[in-house]
């Protein structure tokens, strides 16, 4: 279908996907959607606008100098990704936000590859993965010096491609949480767990990941 998310002076009054109605809203949309109604999609794309804008600057914070993408910009790329995915079974607004997490890492992971190719020996692509902590969990809460610890960004991808190879759900749930921005109940609920399941998870993943990268 190919049809573009509207850019912001055509969204009239954009609301989030949050509440509950909205998210059965979201829902009805994604399954029609996925039997090729196109005003579905456009319907889709006014109501899930503000919450993609809200997981690309989750998925762009941290990055260090030389990062030119704009999260208006990271939006439509990742929607034009989604939407050649249109015709699959959407099962939940849920499920949506995190294939837009895969597709947004996919992005920011091809244009760092290309900015190191374009500057050979050029500094590393820099991201905080402590920072999805107090993002998305207490905002407001003070941090240590451990969670600024630049990584950098082809390194996090590599390391979650390897940890993927023994523990497929820890990488996906570093996913949902890095590049979707979800909470720990909303990891949970994409995932099928507990949220108890999900935060002794995240623990875990997260010194695995600390112990790999050296951060």
């Amino acid at each position: 279908m190919n049809t573009p998310v509207p850019t912001p002076p055509e969204l009239d009054a954009p609301r989030s996907s949050g509440d509950a109605d909205d998210v059965h809203e979201v829902t009805e949309l994604l399954q029609a959607w996925g039997a090729g109604d196109a005003q579905a999609c456009e319907a889709l794309a006014r109501l899930v606008y503000d919450d993609l804008r809200r997981q690309a600057r989750r998925a762009l914070r941290g990055e260090g100098e030389g990062q030119t993408l704009q999260a208006t910009a990271l939006v439509h790329e990742a929607w034009m990704r989604l939407d050649r995915q249109s015709s699959m079974s959407w099962e939940s607004r849920t499920q949506f936000f995190a294939v837009a997490a895969q597709m947004m890492r996919r992005i920011l992971v091809d244009r760092a590859r290309e900015r190191r190719a374009l500057k050979r020996g050029g500094a590393p692509v820099q991201v905080t993965l402590g920072a999805v902590d107090r993002d998305v969990d207490a905002p407001n809460a003070g941090s240590s010096r451990a969670a600024l610890d630049p990584i950098d960004l082809l390194a996090l991808d590599d390391a979650l491609a390897r940890l993927a190879l023994f523990d497929p759900q820890k990488a996906r749930l570093v996913e949902l949480r890095y590049f979707a921005g979800l909470s720990i109940p909303e990891a949970a609920l994409a995932l099928g767990v507990s949220a108890a399941t999900v935060g002794r998870e995240w623990a875990v993943a997260r010194m695995w990941l600390r112990r790999e990268l050296g951060a």
